[in-house]
C-alpha cells in the first residue's frame, strides 16, 4: 500500500517541512474579501490580509471541491492508493465533514481520515507525526492511536489576542464570550478543548504581555524539564516573537525551535496583534 497524507492549509506548514515529505499534500482553504475568493497562502499573503482586514468584508470559507477532487486525481495518477487524511478540528470549521463526503463517493483510493481537533502548528505537528508513522510501515491504527496521545497527552497549543473583535466577528468566538465577556482590558489565554472549540484556559487584566507571561507559566507546568518542540507564531510582528522565542529558551527545554507566521485563512480570524505557542513533547 502506497500512502500519502493529505491535509488542509490550517496546518500552517512551512515549505521545509512540505520538502521533507514528497507523499505530503495540502489543499488551500479559501478567504472571501468583498466578492472575490482567494487560495490561502496560494493567491493571498498575511501581509494583504492584514492591510485589508479594517476596511474590507472579509471571511473564510472550505476548500473547494473542485480543488480536492483535482487533488484526488493527481494522487491517484501517481500510484497511491490509500490517503491519510488529517484535518483541522470539526468544530471550528466544516472543512473534515467537506471532505468525508467527497471520500465517500470517490473511487480509486481508501482512506483514513482523522479529526484533529486543533489548528495550526497543533495540526501541523499531527501531520508531521503521521508523515513519519507512514515511513516507518506502521500500520494505520496504530498511527491513529498515537496521534490521540500526542494531540491529547503530549501537546499544549495556547494563543493570545489583542482584540477579540476578529474572533466575534468571524464566529468563531464560542466558549470565550461567555468567560470575559466584552470587557475591553481582558486579555484571554485562549485553547482548543478536546472537543475542538476555542476554550480561555486563563485570563489576565491589562496588556499582552501579562497574557504572555501566563502563557509561558503553562508550558511550564505542562512540560517541566521534558524536551520539547516548539512553535511560536506570530501576526505581524516577528521581533517580538523572537525575542519571546529567547526568553522562553531560558525556562524549557526546547529541543526544535520554529517562528512560524500565522497562515492567513486563520489570521483573518485573531488579527494582526496575536501570539501563540505550540509545544509538543519529545521522547
Amino acid at each position: 500500500m502506497k500512502t500519502a497524507i493529505l491535509t488542509d492549509s490550517a496546518a500552517n506548514l512551512d515549505k521545509e517541512v512540505l520538502d521533507l515529505y514528497p507523499n505530503l499534500f495540502v489543499i488551500p482553504l479559501q478567504i472571501l474579501i468583498d466578492d472575490d475568493s482567494y487560495r490561502d497562502q496560494v493567491e493571498i499573503t498575511s501581509e494583504e490580509v492584514y492591510e485589508k482586514l479594517d476596511s474590507h468584508k472579509m471571511s473564510t470559507s472550505l476548500p473547494s471541491n473542485e480543488d480536492l477532487y483535482e487533488m484526488l486525481d493527481s494522487i491517484k495518477k501517481q500510484g497511491y492508493t490509500h490517503v491519510f487524511a488529517i484535518n483541522l478540528s470539526s468544530g471550528l470549521s466544516g472543512t473534515f465533514n467537506a471532505f468525508r463526503l467527497v471520500f465517500k463517493d470517490y473511487e480509486g483510493l481508501s482512506f483514513t481520515h482523522y479529526d484533529s481537533k486543533t489548528l495550526g502548528a497543533g495540526l501541523g505537528y499531527i501531520v508531521e507525526h503521521a508523515a513519519k508513522q507512514i515511513q516507518k510501515g506502521i500500520s494505520n491504527d496504530k498511527i491513529v492511536k498515537s496521534l490521540d496521545t500526542l494531540r491529547y497527552e503530549n501537546s499544549l497549543s495556547i494563543y493570545t489576542i489583542e482584540t477579540l473583535k476578529y474572533l466575534r466577528r468571524g464566529g468563531r468566538i464560542g466558549k470565550v464570550e461567555g468567560t470575559i465577556g466584552h470587557a475591553l482590558r481582558v486579555k484571554p489565554v485562549i485553547t482548543v478543548n478536546d472537543e475542538g472549540v476555542y476554550v480561555t484556559l486563563s485570563k489576565t487584566i491589562g496588556s499582552l504581555h501579562r497574557a504572555l507571561l501566563n502563557m509561558k507559566k503553562l508550558l511550564v507546568n505542562k512540560f517541566s524539564t521534558d524536551p520539547i518542540d516548539l512553535t511560536i507564531h506570530y501576526g505581524d510582528d516577528y521581533d517580538k516573537a523572537k525575542d519571546l522565542a529567547e526568553n522562553l529558551k531560558k525556562s524549557l527545554t526546547i529541543k526544535t525551535l520554529r517562528l512560524s507566521r500565522l497562515t492567513p485563512v486563520l489570521g483573518i480570524h485573531t488579527g494582526p496583534k496575536m501570539f501563540a505557542y505550540v509545544a509538543q513533547r519529545v521522547k
